[in-house]
C-alpha cells in the first residue's frame, strides 16, 4: 500500500526502520519489482506493509511484510525472496482525541 505523511510517521513510530523517500531513485526499480507501496528498511532488509482486516474495531492496521533480506552485515545489496509476514502490526490511524 502506499501510504500518507501521517501513516508513514505513523508506522515509523511502531518499526524501527526507515521509509525510503518517493524521489529516492531505486523508487522505479523498486516498485517495477513489487508494485505500488511505501517501502521501509530496517535491520532485516526491505519491508512494506499490507493492509489487514478490521477485527473488533474500526481502526485501520497493516502488518509488515518482509520482501528481501540483507545479503550481509555491510547491508549495501538485498536479496528478494517471496513476502513473509512479520509479527508486527502497525496501527495505521492517528489518535487526534486528546
Amino acid at each position: 500500500m502506499k501510504m500518507n505523511s501521517a501513516q508513514i510517521k505513523q508506522t515509523l513510530h511502531q518499526f524501527d526502520a526507515q521509509a525510503i523517500p518517493a524521489e529516492h531513485p531505486a523508487m522505479p526499480q523498486l516498485e517495477r519489482l513489487f508494485g505500488g507501496h511505501t517501502f521501509f528498511l530496517d535491520s532485516e532488509g526491505l519491508n512494506i506493509v499490507e493492509p489487514v482486516e478490521a477485527e473488533q474495531n474500526d481502526r485501520q492496521r497493516g502488518v509488515v511484510v518482509n520482501l528481501a533480506n540483507w545479503t550481509d552485515e555491510t547491508k549495501a545489496s538485498l536479496e528478494p525472496h517471496e513476502p513473509e509476514s512479520t509479527e508486527l502490526v502497525i496501527d495505521l490511524e492517528t489518535d487526534t482525541r486528546h
